[in-house]
């Protein structure tokens, strides 16, 4: 590691979705407006029915409710509801971004590496089954299983905590710039994340720069 006045970067931090994650625009969720019979107005206002106070991502609601809650607002079968939620996982989980993906196993054993991802209630199963991301990084802090979420700078220093660096130490990595000013505010080395390429080159100069 490459360190300047003092400070060495010694970890690592990618965001999921949008970054580790490639994910496309809802479409599943038009087709199932259609399915359903409802305007757009009126599928817009069932869904925003489902977690109005935004919950999930500090664990407020549950898979089980948030499941029900679409069953509700919807008016969907059992069966429809299981088909929807599948749908719904496959949209969330994308599609890897796998020369990334390398990337980031390159990094073992030169810096600590981990995950920081708002999420909901069965992401870590649903992105564990598919692309086995405990395997990939030293650490993984999900929102909802630690009560924050970001930009609150209180997440990004839990998961400098959990990897055992100083704020100042590490570098993260997202795609959405009030993650990415949040992260700044808690002292990190913050990198906003818009082609794979970019983002590599980004860490790197960090890595060669403290």
């Amino acid at each position: 590691m490459a360190s300047c006045a003092g400070v060495a970067i010694r970890a690592v931090v990618f965001d999921i979705g949008g970054v580790l994650e490639r994910v496309g625009p809802p479409i599943w969720a038009e087709a199932w407006r259609a399915r359903v019979g409802m305007t757009h107005s009126e599928f817009d206002a069932a869904l925003a029915r489902v977690d109005p106070d935004g919950l999930a991502h500090t664990g407020g609601v549950s898979e089980a409710e948030i499941r029900a809650s679409y069953a509700e607002a919807l008016r969907l079968s059992a069966a429809q509801v299981d088909e929807f939620m599948a749908e719904m996982w496959d949209w969330y989980c994308g599609e890897l971004d796998e020369p990334l993906v390398d990337y980031v196993r390159t990094l073992r054993g030169r810096v600590r590496t981990g995950i920081l991802s708002n999420s909901a209630d069965g992401a870590r199963r649903e992105e564990t089954r598919r692309y086995g991301f405990p395997g990939l990084v030293d650490d993984i802090v999900y929102s909802h299983e630690v009560g924050l979420a970001k930009p609150d700078p209180a997440i990004f220093r839990l998961a400098c905590a959990r990897l055992g660096v100083q704020p100042d130490e590490t570098v993260f990595v997202d795609d959405v710039e009030a993650n990415v000013d949040g992260a700044a505010r808690a002292g990190l080395q913050a990198v906003r994340h818009d082609s794979t390429q970019a983002t590599i080159a980004a860490i790197e100069g960090l890595l060669a720069s403290y």
